[in-house]
C-alpha cells in the first residue's frame, strides 16, 4: 500500500513539474519604449498611492476618534460640564 501511494505521489509531482514548466515557457518581451513609459509612470503612481493612503488614514482616525469620544471616560466628563 505504501509503495502504491509513493508511486502516485511521484506521478503527481512529475505532473505538477511538467505543468509548471509549461507555464514558464510563455515568453513576453518588453520593448525599450514600454520600459521607459513604465519607469516614467512610477512617480505619479507613487504620489497617487501616498495621497490616497493619507486620505484613508485621516478618515479612519476621524471615525475612531468619534467612536472613542462616545465611550466611558469622555461621557463621564461631559456629564459634569453640563
Amino acid at each position: 500500500m505504501k509503495k502504491i501511494l509513493f508511486v502516485l505521489f511521484l506521478a503527481a509531482c512529475f505532473t505538477f513539474q511538467h505543468y509548471a514548466e509549461s507555464l514558464a515557457d510563455e515568453k513576453k518581451t518588453i520593448t525599450p519604449k514600454e520600459f521607459a513609459t513604465t519607469i516614467s509612470e512610477v512617480p505619479s503612481k507613487l504620489g497617487n498611492f501616498i495621497s490616497s493612503e493619507v486620505d484613508k488614514t485621516k478618515e479612519y482616525q476621524k471615525k475612531s476618534w468619534a467612536e472613542m469620544t462616545a465611550k466611558w471616560p469622555f461621557t463621564m466628563f461631559k456629564k459634569k460640564e453640563q
